[in-house]
């Protein structure tokens, strides 16, 4: 179906008309002008993502809804890493022509089944049209008490530096997806190449023999054996709010706290710079994850590089006082891979061997 025998409006009450409010702070949600929201002793915490077609995603290797799935744990991974609790989610797509009514429907449900696992009510957004691909805005608004919510500027020296999960996993999910797509554009070109070439000399029977090739590269399957934790930390990450339900449990409020979105070196270096300090972190001590390990080699890539600089990990960063040392012991999920120091002694990488290298940032930068 066609956007535009829905309209605006119609649109919006086919994606929204089974959305009821679920949090007391939501008064108004879907259906007017504007949300209405209260949040009685509580600070607000609001966060918000772009996410751009060919920029953040690609939909060659990613359906609707998991898209949906993924911008939306992303979006409300910032809440999470200010010790908050989302509770709200406002979307705004731009949209070309191509995109259909079934492909919006898959979108909501991504969209609904992140915000169902953590309770978040979606309260409006906007639609209109795109010339330049998909474009995606997600707005998470949270709350949180004021003397729990943690914040980059908090960490001093002798403080425990302490990582959710494993490391460099979405960045080698992300090379072996760019490698199937390179190998499915190759056979492309080459088919394109052989059609070109029977078409002008009217060869018959290449004709009808690249018919059998056309259906094969139609089904064609990329080859994701063994490696496919690697995709689903790329294509589905998860929004790490356990950790902190954890955290809670035994006792534990963090002194700084950041989600690890563009590489354990350039976040941690956030954390140093905010909070005024400087950090030892060990080599030997990073997770990661034997898929990750097993494909760095694979496509002869550094597997320390990988971890400090891939990205897109979602894990959270954070600091502890080191009194809570034996109570962070017991977390199975939690690493403790090195310290805060003053700022005069600066940030490095300790080697497996010893060494101490200076910890350079060289994650996802901007290209003009």
């Amino acid at each position: 179906m066609e956007i535009k025998e829905l309209g605006e409006f119609g649109l919006i009450e086919r994606l929204t008309k089974d959305i009821t409010p679920i949090n007391a702070s939501t008064i108004k949600g879907v259906g007017d002008d504007a949300a209405v929201l209260r949040n009685e002793n509580k600070e607000t915490l609001v966060s918000t993502h772009l996410f751009m077609e060919g920029i953040q995603f690609d939909l060659t290797y990613i359906d609707m809804q998991t898209l949906a799935y993924k911008c939306a744990m992303i979006t409300m991974s910032n809440i999470f890493a200010m010790n908050g609790q989302p509770k709200q989610m406002i979307v705004s797509i731009g949209m070309g022509k191509r995109i259909k009514v079934t492909d919006l429907d898959q979108f909501y449900a991504g969209l609904k089944a992140a915000c169902a696992k953590w309770n978040i009510d979606i309260v409006g957004g906007d639609t209109t049209s795109s010339y330049t691909g998909l474009a995606i805005n997600l707005t998470c608004i949270g709350e949180g008490t004021k003397d729990e919510i943690v914040y980059r500027n908090g960490a001093k020296p002798t403080d425990i530096i302490c990582i959710s999960g494993d490391l460099g996993s979405a960045y080698m999910g992300l090379q072996i997806l760019e490698r199937e797509k390179t190998v499915y554009y190759q056979q492309v070109e080459e088919f394109n190449k052989k059609l070109k070439a029977a078409q002008e000399s009217n060869n018959k029977v290449q004709l009808e023999n690249l018919k059998i090739e056309r259906n094969a590269i139609a089904n064609f399957q990329p080859d994701f054996a063994g490696k496919e934790y690697l995709i689903d930390r790329q294509l589905k990450p998860e929004a790490q709010g356990e950790i902190l339900q954890q955290l809670k449990a035994v006792g534990i409020q963090p002194t700084a706290m950041i989600d690890v979105s563009d590489g354990l070196a350039s976040d941690l270096k956030h954390i140093c710079k905010q909070s005024g300090c400087g950090c030892r972190i060990y080599e030997e001590k990073i997770p990661i994850d034997y898929q990750t390990a097993a494909t760095c080699e694979e496509f002869n890539m550094n597997l320390t590089t990988a971890a400090l600089n891939g990205g897109e990990d979602y894990e959270l960063l954070f600091t502890i006082p080191i009194g809570d040392h034996a109570k962070i012991e017991k977390m199975e999920n939690i690493r403790q891979i090195g310290y805060i120091t003053e700022a005069k002694l600066g940030e490095y990488l300790i080697s497996r061997d010893g060494n101490e290298f200076q910890l350079k940032a060289q994650g996802w930068i901007e290209e003009e």
